[in-house]
C-alpha cells in the first residue's frame, strides 16, 4: 500500500477522479439498460443486480444511506446480511486508508488544498493527542471530520499498521451498527417509506426540518468542542 501511494501520489487525485467517473458511468449505463420500466423499478433492479459493488463504493464514501439500503435489501432477502456488513466495512476501511496515505505521502497537496480547514486539522490533532486510538473509532460519527481526521493522522508519525488494524475493526463495527438495526426493523421501515411515497407533500417539511436540526446540532457540538480545546490549549 505504501509503495503504491509513493509511486502514484503525483497523480493520485486524477486517478481517483477517473475511477469515480468510470464507476458512476457504469451505473448510469446499467440503469438505462435495466430491463424494467420506471425509474424506481430500474433503481431497485440496479441495487439487486450490483448491490455489493455499489455498497463497497458507498462504504468508501462513508455514506449511511448506502448501508441503510443494504439493511433493507438484507431484510427482503436480496442481500446476505453478513456479506453486506463485511463488504461495507471493507469499503469504509479502504476509503479511510486512502485519506490516511494522502496525508502521509502528499503533505504539500494537503497544505495547499485544505487551507480553509486549518482549524479542523488543529482540532483533529488535539483530539488524537488527548484521546489516542479511540478517535479512529469516533471519527466515523463526527460530522464534518470524517475526511479530516484520517488525513490528519497521516500527517503525523502515527504507525501505519496500527492505524490500518484499528481502522478495519472500526469500519466493520460502523457497518454492523448501521446495517443490523435496519435489517431487524426492516418491515416497519418499509411501511414508513411507502407512507412517505404516498404522502410526500406532508413528509417533505418533516424531513427538511429533521435534517436541518441534525446539521444544527452537530455544528453547535463541533463549535463547543473547539472552544473547549482552545481554552485547554491556552
Amino acid at each position: 500500500m505504501e509503495q503504491f501511494f509513493k509511486k502514484f501520489q503525483p497523480n493520485a487525485g486524477k486517478i481517483l477522479a477517473s475511477i469515480v467517473i468510470i464507476f458512476f458511468s457504469f451505473l448510469a449505463y446499467n440503469l438505462y439498460q435495466a430491463p424494467v420500466d420506471g425509474f424506481e423499478n430500474r433503481f431497485v433492479y440496479l441495487l439487486k443486480e450490483y448491490g455489493y459493488i455499489i455498497l463497497f463504493a458507498w462504504g468508501m464514501l462513508e455514506g449511511e444511506a448506502g448501508l441503510i439500503m443494504a439493511g433493507l435489501l438484507a431484510h427482503t432477502g436480496d442481500m446476505n446480511l453478513y456479506l453486506a456488513i463485511f463488504i461495507a466495512g471493507i469499503g469504509g476501511f479502504a476509503g479511510d486508508q486512502v485519506y490516511f496515505y494522502i496525508g502521509r505521502f502528499n503533505k504539500s497537496y494537503v497544505h495547499s488544498k485544505f487551507k480553509g480547514q486549518r482549524r479542523k486539522f488543529a482540532l483533529a490533532h488535539l483530539l488524537l493527542k488527548k484521546y489516542g486510538w479511540p478517535i479512529i473509532f469516533a471519527q466515523r460519527y463526527m460530522y464534518g471530520m470524517r475526511t479530516i481526521i484520517p488525513i490528519s493522522i497521516g500527517l503525523t508519525r502515527y504507525d501505519a499498521k496500527t492505524f490500518a488494524f484499528i481502522n478495519l475493526i472500526s469500519a466493520w463495527c460502523w457497518a454492523a451498527i448501521t446495517i443490523i438495526p435496519v435489517w431487524y426493523f426492516g418491515e416497519e421501515i418499509l411501511k414508513v417509506l411507502h407512507w412517505l411515497k404516498d404522502h410526500w407533500y406532508l413528509a417533505l417539511p418533516i424531513i427538511l426540518g429533521f435534517g436541518a436540526s441534525i446539521i444544527y446540532y452537530f455544528n453547535k457540538a463541533s463549535k463547543k468542542t473547539k472552544r473547549k480545546n482552545y481554552k485547554a490549549r491556552e
